[in-house]
């Protein structure tokens, strides 16, 4: 039987223990042990459009994961609900095992984010794991934009989304990746053990759109080379899964670029199966590419839903 500190999705128990490059790293820390309670943390989103708006029909929590209330403060689009990802420790560990779980109903509408950015603390032992499932019904919408990850030095972190999008539905998702604690030390800077970055999307069916893994080892591969990130510091990946016109519609408007001067790459491809878009960008300081990224962002919104992206807030 199952320990009672492991009674939650038991794939992110089990991710890191069947990833071939997490074999070395199957050690236990001496201070706690690996998904214990404190260190397992489980958060289930269940959004409903309901009288004309969307609402937390669901919310399901277990420390260091939690959500507050929904917020509704997009005057451009009212009924969208906006919520809040907190984790009460502030920092990601070794050890931690982290499963976030959402749903969005039928013509349900939503916008999910984080406190403050991820950041992934050095290790000596194990690893932290994360799992993250979505599942969007018939015409939802849901943009999942989190503040960037942060890999301290010597981090090891594996993360494994999966995504259920029916046809008529759009899921917009980012990830923006630093290099580590950037201007802090010199040995931050790519000074990252270990990440691995999974996504899958289906359909309902369970039909295969497409499948992405990210594996990163700073100290056995040069990231800084052609191909890789060459001179740029900051990775930010963002996947569409939209209709097949409104995925169009955004590839034209988007375009490439590279401009070494200034610092920026990005540029946008088709997914296969009819899935959607990817969309890549490269610079040299996070801010610049968090702006290409919400750029992005906001084209969507306005093809998909016909309405504008919110002013940026000051602090954010």
């Amino acid at each position: 039987m199952m320990p009672a500190w492991q009674a939650l999705p038991s794939d992110v128990h089990t991710i890191g223990a069947t990833a071939p490059e997490f074999a070395s790293f199957q050690d236990e820390p001496q201070q706690m042990r690996s998904g214990a309670v404190g260190k397992s943390g489980y958060l289930r989103l269940g959004f409903e459009q309901r009288n004309g708006r969307t609402i937390l029909a669901e919310n399901d929590r277990r420390i260091p994961y939690m959500a507050q209330r929904v917020i509704y403060c997009d005057e451009a689009m009212p009924e969208l609900a906006h919520v809040f990802v907190i984790t009460t420790t502030g920092c990601v560990l070794q050890g931690d095992r982290l499963a976030l779980d959402v749903s969005v109903a039928a013509g349900a509408c939503a916008h999910v984010t984080t406190q403050s950015a991820t950041k992934i603390h050095s290790m000596d032992a194990n690893y932290a794991a994360q799992t993250q499932r979505f599942s969007l019904a018939e015409g939802a919408y849901l943009e999942f934009l989190p503040d960037p990850l942060i890999p301290h030095r010597a981090a090891r972190f594996i993360s494994d989304t999966q995504v259920s999008v029916a046809h008529s539905a759009t899921f917009l998702m980012a990830d923006i990746i630093q290099p580590g604690r950037m201007h802090h030390r010199d040995d931050e800077w790519f000074g990252a053990t270990l990440l691995s970055i999974a996504t899958s999307a289906y359909r309902p069916d369970e039909s295969l759109l497409f499948t992405e893994k990210l594996v990163i080892k700073p100290g056995q591969y040069a990231l800084r080379r052609a191909g890789v990130m060459g001179s740029f510091d900051v990775f930010g990946n963002v996947m569409l899964c939209t209709p097949p016109d409104k995925a169009e519609s955004i590839y034209e408007k988007v375009g490439n670029s590279i401009d070494l001067v200034n610092g920026l790459a990005f540029g946008v491809s088709r997914m296969p199966n009819g899935a959607g878009l990817i969309f890549k960008v490269a610079g040299r300081e996070t801010e610049a590419v968090k702006t290409k990224v919400r750029e992005f962002a906001g084209i969507v919104r306005k093809e998909v839903t016909g309405r504008d992206l919110r002013p940026k807030f000051f602090w954010r």
